[in-house]
């Protein structure tokens, strides 16, 4: 998934950011329910999120190119 952020659009970095923070609250609740099935998505998600905001960045300053416009 790493790679495919590189071709998405602001737009589209922004609303898989908002989604992916959604999911991350969930497993939260989740694991102090005690209901959490597989803990190893938190860290994956969590890495995603710093992934998507370093690239969010990295488009605000003008070092990278995005896939759209801003």
């Amino acid at each position: 998934m790493k790679n495919s952020y590189k071709n998405l659009s602001y737009k589209e970095l922004e609303a898989e950011l908002a989604k992916l923070r959604k999911e991350l609250i969930d497993l939260r609740l989740q694991k102090v329910l005690g209901h959490l099935d597989n803990p190893m998505r938190l860290r994956t998600i969590r890495r995603d999120i710093a992934r998507l905001n370093t690239r969010i960045h990295a488009v605000d300053i003008g070092i990278a190119k995005n896939g759209g416009d801003k």
